[in-house]
C-alpha cells in the first residue's frame, strides 16, 4: 500500500500532502501531472486548460464528481514545479465553493521520481473527503505511469475510507 497523506487542519482550513516515489524518469512524471494529455485517464480530466507559464491559465472539468475548477498558474519550473489555484464555486459536496492552492514538486534520485502533492487552504470539512479521494488518484497515477489499467476510482476511494477514518459525507 501506498503511504497515507496528512492533513493539518489551520482553523477553519487544512492542508493536504501526499509523499510518492515512481520508479519513471521525472519528465514522464512531469507529463502525466502538467499536460492535459497525462491528466485525462488518472484525473479523470476533461476540457483541460494549462497555459504553461507563472500567470497562465489552468482550468479542468475533474473526477466522477464533474468538479469544475479554475485559476492561475503560480510556478510554472518544469520538471519541477507546477503550482495553481484550485478554485471550484459552490456545489453539494462542498456547499461553500473551494479556494486552495495544488503544488507538485518532482525530485529526480536515481532511477526514482519522488513526487510531493500539497492542497493547501481547502476548507477542513473538504478536506476530510479529499484524503481518500487524493490518495485514490495518486494510485491511478502509478498505474498509468506503469502502464497498468488503472484501479476504477469509486471503488477505490471505498477501499481507503477506512484508512481514512475522519471522512464522511451527510449530504449537508
Amino acid at each position: 500500500m501506498q503511504p497515507k497523506g496528512t492533513s493539518v487542519e489551520r482553523g477553519e482550513l487544512a492542508d493536504l500532502t501526499f509523499r510518492r516515489e515512481y520508479r519513471h524518469r521525472i519528465e514522464h512524471v512531469w507529463d502525466a501531472i502538467a499536460t492535459p494529455e497525462g491528466l485525462r485517464a488518472w484525473l479523470m480530466a476533461t476540457d483541460v486548460v494549462i497555459d504553461g507559464r507563472a500567470g497562465g491559465r489552468m482550468e479542468m472539468v475533474s473526477g466522477p464528481a464533474r468538479f469544475h475548477s479554475t485559476g492561475r498558474i503560480l510556478v510554472w519550473e518544469p520538471p519541477r514545479v507546477f503550482e495553481y489555484e484550485w478554485q471550484v464555486a459552490p456545489v453539494q459536496e462542498m456547499p461553500s465553493g473551494e479556494r486552495a492552492v495544488v503544488r507538485y514538486e518532482l525530485e529526480q534520485v536515481g532511477d526514482v521520481t519522488r513526487m510531493q502533492v500539497t492542497y493547501r487552504g481547502l476548507t477542513a470539512r473538504t478536506s476530510k473527503g479529499f484524503l481518500p479521494g487524493l490518495h485514490a488518484f495518486l494510485d491511478r497515477l502509478e498505474a498509468q505511469l506503469d502502464g497498468r489499467p488503472a484501479p476504477a476510482f469509486l471503488q477505490r476511494f471505498d477501499e481507503l475510507r477506512g484508512e481514512y477514518p475522519a471522512w464522511s459525507y451527510d449530504g449537508a
